[in-house]
């Protein structure tokens, strides 16, 4: 199981955090391989903690699937399914939309000011062909959104979703495409005109139409 030496993690955070936040990315960027066997006892040495938060996060990681456990066998990291997608866009475009229409209730100018300089960063990104750049902007605007209702549920629900989203980029099961800077231009007119409805709708097409590339 390699594991990289030269990572740098956040500081003042639990070790169980610290630890589910480092393996997790390592599934999702495809450092953990599919099906590939953990051991807790070398993710502990790498991460440099004890066996217990290495295996309260692998257990977390467990309920949301990015693991499998094997009791009296072992650990294991899921495998990538590309039609996983049709399961995981539906919900996570339906709270994506509710999340935008609660926002445009209570965005201020300041907001939507800092989402469209994003936007204009994620087109640069995506014209460059910086894909990975361009995938990361894209996460920030929304998760900006989502973090303007205020509502940790759909925070935390958002986030389980929205990793799984990330693994499936990684493996190349999802493409970014340039039509979602103009949807990302439209949500912030609704905002501007005050059209909660609009914005909604713009946001769960803007998150469905991967399910359309998939068929």
């Amino acid at each position: 199981m390699p594991i990289p030496v030269n990572f740098s993690t956040p500081a003042r955070v639990s070790a169980k955090n610290r630890a589910y936040t480092q393996i997790l990315e390592w599934i999702i960027d495809g450092t953990l391989q599919p099906q590939e066997k953990l051991n807790d006892a070398d993710l502990a040495h790498a991460l440099g903690v004890s066996r217990t938060p290495i295996r309260e996060a692998l257990q977390l990681l467990n309920v949301q699937g990015f693991v499998e456990m094997f009791p009296g066998v072992g650990t294991q990291v899921t495998p990538v399914n590309k039609e996983d997608i049709l399961k995981i866009l539906p919900p996570l475009a339906a709270l994506q939309a509710l999340a935008t229409e609660i926002a445009a209730e209570v965005i201020n100018q300041k907001t939507i000011r800092t989402l469209r300089l994003i936007n204009t960063q994620f087109a640069e990104a995506v014209n460059n062909h910086n894909f990975h750049l361009a995938l990361k902007l894209d996460e920030q605007f929304h998760q900006i959104i989502i973090e303007t209702t205020d509502n940790p549920y759909i925070l935390n629900t958002v986030s389980t979703l929205q990793s799984h989203v990330r693994r499936l980029y990684f493996h190349k099961s999802i493409i970014l495409r340039h039509e979602s800077i103009n949807e990302h231009e439209a949500i912030l007119r609704a905002f501007d005109d005050n059209n909660k409805e609009l914005a909604a709708n713009i946001a769960r097409e803007n998150w469905l139409y991967p399910m359309i590339t998939t068929d």
